[in-house]
């Protein structure tokens, strides 16, 4: 059967983001955590100043090269459009919460997958959560859910958040007395790639991610909603070629890149439940924005001012949780954790609720 050209585009783009996820442990970055948005997100948050953890704080060049390289194919193919004012604040609150699922699990959807390329079987359960998260939000979906229309802006509010992502890079390149770093060797955030290295992985994965379209949630949903695979091809190529990559890693250089089990697994616990419910809080709060933690910084990059407040949301999610310990670790989550969890599931169950079921006077 021939593809068509926007399913090859699609497994191509998984296919090289794979393979680049992969390569950017070998360079660096922690074990099975080559790209992870939620990771990235709270790292830089530390190196701000927004949490103390000093075993996470690095600004992440992954992340200003994804909103960077979505930025720049956006203007080039004249699809940079500047848009926002679909409930904001609502935004900005699901964002927290999406982040409270990805830090008890630790990772996002992105890492998720890259966890299972690693043989992390823990992963697995996490996709389970996930998917049904997924299958919650495509409920409402399908009975009305909405945060309503977005509205065109001027060219200036597109500009802002790449901006600022410009600004973080010369804070980590020029500047780096003004910022947190967690010492070498010393954390998860002491493990990261050459700046040169990660600012080009990102800046390819943000360009390709934009072309594509490419969102991890967005596979399931659309398989759901309207039998449309062509985004989980995306989804399937980067498991497989981040497989692949990792097996040959392994076979080649004297790391292990490829660890089958559940445990013994890089930044990753074996608590099975809060794994299962930290995803599908996860997949729930990012049906209800449209998107996963990638594809809003996509978004964010082609000018859309509501997924640049849903990334702060993020970053103030991820800071809040270490701030006041609701992140799990490697010995497992926390009694915080788990209260947050839940809690989370509870608000984003009443958001879609409310923009659901409710009549507007």
């Amino acid at each position: 059967m021939k593809l068509k050209t926007e399913t090859r585009w699609i497994l191509t783009a998984g296919c090289i983001i794979g393979v680049i996820s992969s390569l950017l442990v070998f360079f660096g970055n922690p074990a099975n955590m080559g790209f992870c948005i939620a990771c990235f997100l709270r790292d830089t948050s530390g190196a701000l100043g927004l949490h103390s953890a000093s075993a996470v704080q690095y600004i992440r060049p992954e992340i200003i090269g994804l909103v960077l390289g979505s930025f720049l194919l956006a203007m080039w193919r004249k699809e940079f459009s500047p848009r926002g004012g679909s409930a904001p604040v609502t935004r900005f609150m699901l964002g927290f919460f999406v982040m409270i699922g990805c830090l008890m699990f630790l990772g996002c959807p992105f890492r998720m997958i890259l966890r299972l390329a690693g043989g992390d079987f823990n992963a697995i359960l996490g996709f389970a959560g996930f998917a049904g998260g997924i299958l919650t939000g495509v409920f409402f979906l399908n009975k009305g859910y909405t945060l309503k229309r977005t509205y065109k802006l001027s060219r200036t509010e597109g500009f802002a958040f790449p901006a600022i992502q410009v600004l973080f890079l010369i804070l980590l390149v020029a500047a780096p007395a003004f910022i947190h770093f967690t010492a070498s060797a010393g954390g998860p955030g002491g493990k990261h790639a050459a700046v040169f290295i990660s600012l080009l992985a990102g800046l390819l994965v943000g360009a390709l991610a934009q072309r594509t379209r490419l969102c991890m949630v967005g596979g399931i949903r659309d398989m759901i909603l309207f039998r449309d695979s062509k985004l989980l091809f995306g989804f399937a190529a980067i498991l497989l070629s981040a497989l692949a990559c990792n097996l040959i890693l392994t076979a080649t250089t004297a790391g292990v890149y490829f660890q089958p089990g559940f445990s013994g697994q890089p930044v990753a616990h074996t608590d099975g439940l809060w794994n299962f419910l930290g995803m599908y809080l996860t997949g729930f709060g990012c049906v209800l924005l449209g998107g996963c933690p990638l594809r809003q910084l996509v978004l964010s990059g082609e000018g859309n001012s509501d997924s640049a407040v849903t990334v702060l949301g993020l970053m103030v999610g991820a800071a809040f949780c270490h701030n006041f310990g609701l992140a799990s670790s490697a010995d497992g989550p926390t009694a915080n954790g788990k209260i947050a969890v839940l809690i989370g599931i509870a608000a984003v169950c009443a958001i879609a609720c409310l923009n659901t079921f409710r009549k507007e006077k």
